[in-house]
């Protein structure tokens, strides 16, 4: 059984920085891409940032690019986001999933990924 687990969530003041870290266990030994979601309550899951095997062909969401940063560790298979100059609306549950299943230009949509993990709460305060 595939298990994600996410760390690294937080309460940080607008500007500030944090990490997220997902690791893998159970895992299939496949070496397709990895992604970061996120979700507030009300609004749809919707995509951060996904990146495959050694964190190669890396893809971000309009609001992610140019402050977050993803990577993967292909050793361990663990998988991380790199958040710096966070805004209160990052403020969001933030997910990890795998597995995914489809076109390159799916990356980012979370119906082509498999498996979830069960999140990590990010809080950025004025």
């Amino acid at each position: 059984q595939v298990r994600l687990e996410e760390s690294g969530g937080g309460s940080v003041s607008a500007g500030g920085s944090l990490r997220l870290v997902c690791v893998p266990s159970g895992w299939p030994g496949d070496s397709t891409r990895m992604a970061w979601f996120r979700q507030v309550p009300g609004k749809n899951r919707e995509g951060v940032a996904s990146a495959n095997h050694r964190g190669g062909y890396p893809y971000y969401a309009d609001f992610a690019q140019g402050r977050f940063t993803i990577s993967h560790d292909s050793a361990t298979n663990t998988l991380s986001l790199q958040m710096n100059s966070l805004k209160p609306e990052d403020t969001a549950q933030y997910f990890c999933a795998a597995g995914f299943q489809g076109p390159a230009d799916l990356a980012l949509m979370d119906t082509a990924y498999r498996y979830w993990g069960q999140g990590t709460h990010v809080t950025v305060s004025v």
